[in-house]
């Protein structure tokens, strides 16, 4: 029998542990080979540059990519920003007209946010109550001076996977270029930017079992070739597009992570989507309680519940030993409530009642019965005592 170890991590969406594999992979550049990269007129420097330029073959690999479509960054929401204001900037000639959804991450909404002051033209697209957009919307958003489509792939607390072939189809038929902000969808399901037409997208290690503090910009070379003026300069470095020394031991760990994804991803999404049906269930067992966003069209790991006639700070207050989340990891810093489950057209109450479970590689069975047993126990215990208070 396995010994359940608490407090229980299910806020995978958030953060991931490294991978020991990757751990293993990456001491030796912080130590023995710790040449910078860009130092080409000796050993050390070739050693490191070898490193990175293998860890860009293993990142592009998991994507379908060329490995020289690889920028690598510091993570996804600087790569969010390189794509946004790096095409405005670049194509500023052609148009100011960027379309994008009332759901993305905070990293794509405040760039455009920063953009509109900037005198950038930005179209927000609303979504149906699976967390979806209207693909007749979109078509209809498009105007003459229309230079880039921003949606992302999937939701980070919904789990709602876009229809990105049907999307780009739409784009590429008005000679528009696609970016996404993949950084929930790569390495937890099969996608490859030349079949799906993606132009540019951004993704980060530290969701797929890498460290934190590196990611990569996808940046399509040809059929069409797209440039980007840079956001960072000092050097040159990425080709031009984001100048810096490389986090070396980073990008190694980096490659490494998509290395293993890529191997274990059907095994990976079979045990995640039969775990997260088990706690699913048996959440909206529950009396008025309601899964939040598409059943269908989602993540295999991510489970969106909102619990009628509970406090959400009580209910996460209530479940000391387990990390969940009511709200994107990004969005809580500024405790503003979930502007995704607004959009899909939630209630205040049920907005500020709902969390988000998103299971991992190191999730455990016993893991998930203590879940729903002290979830369970805790609405319970809630609801009674709420309606004890009510009858004085």
């Amino acid at each position: 029998m396995v010994m359940l170890k608490l407090p229980v991590y299910l806020d995978y969406n958030a953060t991931t542990p490294c991978d020991p594999r990757v751990v293993e992979a990456m001491l030796p550049y912080f130590t023995e080979n710790f040449g910078n990269a860009a130092s080409s007129s000796h050993y050390f420097g070739w050693q490191a540059a070898e490193a990175v330029t293998f860890a860009r073959e293993q990142v592009a690999k998991l994507i379908g990519a060329e490995p020289n479509e690889i920028v690598f960054t510091s993570g996804a929401t600087e790569s969010d920003n390189l794509a946004l204001k790096g095409v405005l900037e670049t194509f500023a000639g052609k148009g100011n007209h960027i379309i994008t959804s009332n759901i993305e991450h905070k990293a794509v909404l405040d760039a455009c946010k920063h953009l509109e002051k900037q005198g950038a033209e930005i179209t927000y697209l609303n979504v149906k109550s699976g967390g979806l957009i209207d693909l007749d919307e979109l078509k209809a958003a498009f105007r003459p001076t229309t230079i880039l489509v921003a949606i992302m792939y999937a939701n980070n607390e919904i789990g709602t996977i876009m229809p990105m072939k049907e999307i780009a189809a739409i784009a590429k038929e008005k000679e528009v270029f696609v970016f996404t902000d993949a950084t929930q969808a790569v390495g937890k399901i099969p996608l490859d930017v030349n079949k799906d037409g993606i132009e540019l997208m951004a993704f980060s290690s530290h969701k797929i079992y890498g460290p934190k503090g590196v990611g990569a910009l996808y940046v399509r070379r040809k059929d069409p070739r797209v440039k980007l003026t840079a956001q960072v300069d000092g050097g040159g470095h990425e080709r031009g597009m984001r100048s810096g020394t490389l986090n070396v031991p980073g990008i190694v760990g980096f490659g490494k992570a998509c290395e293993i994804a890529m191997n274990e991803m059907k095994d990976a999404h079979e045990k995640a989507k039969k775990m997260r049906d088990k706690l699913e269930n048996a959440l909206l067992d529950i009396d008025e309680s309601y899964l939040n966003g598409s059943k269908e069209n989602r993540l295999p790991h991510v489970a969106n519940i909102g619990f009628k006639y509970v406090n959400g700070d009580a209910l996460i207050g209530g479940l000391r030993n387990i990390a969940v989340s009511s709200t994107s990891a990004c969005s809580s810093a500024s405790m503003e409530p979930s502007h995704v489950l607004k959009a899909i057209g939630l209630s205040d109450e049920l907005v500020n009642s709902s969390l988000r479970f998103s299971l991992g590689r190191f999730t455990t069975e016993e893991e998930i019965d203590y879940a729903i047993e002290q979830v369970t126990n805790t609405i319970k215990n809630l609801r009674e005592f709420s309606a004890s208070t009510l009858k004085k």
